[in-house]
């Protein structure tokens, strides 16, 4: 699966949520978490969005992501220096073109 490929019932699924079940609020803030790890992996690796489409392991460490953002909607808004998981960073950094 390709990260480009990830939609809000796809994630919705990864998470273990009733995706019939969700309101419109909670639909919303999938879609936000969905697309601030889609711009957290571009910008963490430098690679553009169909490079990261090659990789199908960034497609987990996406979806990591998502659902780190989506569980811990308050922690994210409280303390902004906080850093992704290490499985994450490890998955990514496997693939990171922008390393200083």
């Amino acid at each position: 699966m390709k990260v480009s490929e990830i939609n809000r019932e796809f994630a919705a699924n990864f998470l273990k949520l009733d995706f019939g079940s969700l309101g419109d609020s909670e639909k919303n803030e999938l879609d936000l978490c969905i697309t601030a790890a889609k711009e957290f992996v571009k910008s963490y690796t430098g690679l553009s969005e169909d490079e990261i489409d090659t990789h199908e392991d960034i497609t987990h460490a996406a979806l990591i992501l998502i659902q780190d953002m989506f569980d811990n909607r308050a922690r994210y808004v409280q303390n902004s220096a906080s850093s992704p998981n290490k499985t994450v960073e490890s998955i990514l950094g496997l693939h990171c073109v922008n390393l200083l």
